[in-house]
C-alpha cells in the first residue's frame, strides 16, 4: 500500500514540476514577445532596455538560451560569464610594446584623434549578421603611428580589460583603413554590453577578431601569436567568407 501511495505522490510532484516549468517558460517567451512588440513601437528605447536588462542576464546564462535573443540588433557573448564594467571617466587605453612613445589614452583623448566613420556589416562566425552598422572611431594605423610603432614590427596584440580575452593581427592587417578602434555604434557611445567604452572593429573579419572591452594594444616585433578563440580551434586569419569553413558574403 505504501509503495502505491509513494508512486502516486511522485507522479503528482512530477506533474506539478512540469506545470511550473511550462508556466515559467511561457512567461519568458511572452515576455520576450512583449519586448519584441515594444521594439516595433518604441525602437531605440526598447533596445536600451534590452541592453540594460537582458544583456547582463544573457552573459551569465550558461545554457545559452538568452543569447538567442538580440540585444539591440546583436547577440551578446562574453567569455567570463559577466559583462566587464569600466566607467568612461576611468577608461584608459594603453599602447606599448615595440613603440618609441608608449601611450596611455583617456577616452576623451581617443575621441580627440581624427575620427573615421563607416557603415558596414558585423558578421559573427556562428552565423548571424547585423547589417549596416554605423561605426565611429579612430583608425588603428593612426593610433600605431602616434605611438611610433617600430618599422620592423610584425604584429599587434589586443588585450581586453575583462582579464581573459585576447586577439591578434599581423601588422599588414592592422594597417588596413577598415580596422578601427571604435567608440560609437549607430550614433551612440559603445555600450557596456557591446564592449565599451572602446572596442575593436575589424571590418573584413569575423566578430571574434574585434576585441571587446579593449584595454591594451601591444605592438610585437615578432609573431603576435594567436588569440583566445584561435587556441580553441578558430582560424587565425578570420576573413569573412574565406575562413572557418564558412562561405558568408564578404564585408
Amino acid at each position: 500500500m505504501g509503495s502505491v501511495q509513494e508512486a502516486k505522490e511522485a507522479k503528482e510532484a512530477k506533474e506539478a514540476k512540469e506545470a511550473t516549468e511550462t508556466a515559467v517558460g511561457r512567461r519568458v517567451v511572452l515576455g520576450m514577445l512583449g519586448v519584441g512588440v515594444a521594439g516595433v513601437l518604441y525602437g531605440a528605447k526598447a533596445a536600451d532596455l534590452l541592453e540594460r536588462v537582458i544583456g547582463p542576464i544573457a552573459s551569465k546564462d550558461g545554457a545559452g538560451f538568452l543569447s538567442l535573443f538580440p540585444v539591440g540588433r546583436f547577440r551578446i557573448y562574453t567569455v567570463t560569464n559577466e559583462l566587464p564594467n569600466m566607467a568612461a571617466t576611468n577608461y584608459r587605453l594603453t599602447v606599448d610594446g615595440a613603440v618609441s612613445s608608449p601611450l596611455v589614452l583617456t577616452l576623451d583623448e581617443v575621441r580627440a584623434m581624427p575620427a573615421v566613420r563607416m557603415t558596414k556589416d558585423f558578421q559573427c562566425v556562428t552565423g548571424w549578421r547585423v547589417h549596416d552598422v554605423k561605426w565611429t572611431g579612430v583608425r588603428l594605423s593612426d593610433v600605431l603611428d602616434r605611438a611610433g610603432a617600430s618599422s620592423t614590427a610584425q604584429g599587434v596584440r589586443f588585450i581586453s580589460f575583462d582579464g581573459v580575452y585576447t586577439e591578434t593581427l599581423t601588422m599588414k592587417q592592422a594597417q588596413r583603413a577598415d580596422v578601427i578602434v571604435a567608440y560609437e555604434m549607430d550614433g551612440r557611445p559603445v555600450s557596456r554590453a557591446h564592449g565599451g567604452p572602446v572596442r575593436m572593429y575589424v571590418a573584413p573579419m569575423y566578430g571574434y577578431k574585434s576585441c571587446k572591452w579593449l584595454g591594451k594594444i601591444e605592438v610585437t616585433e615578432g609573431d603576435p601569436g594567436i588569440g583566445y578563440w584561435e587556441v580553441r580551434g578558430y582560424d587565425t586569419d578570420g576573413w569573412v567568407g574565406k575562413s572557418n569553413r564558412r562561405d558568408d558574403k564578404p564585408i
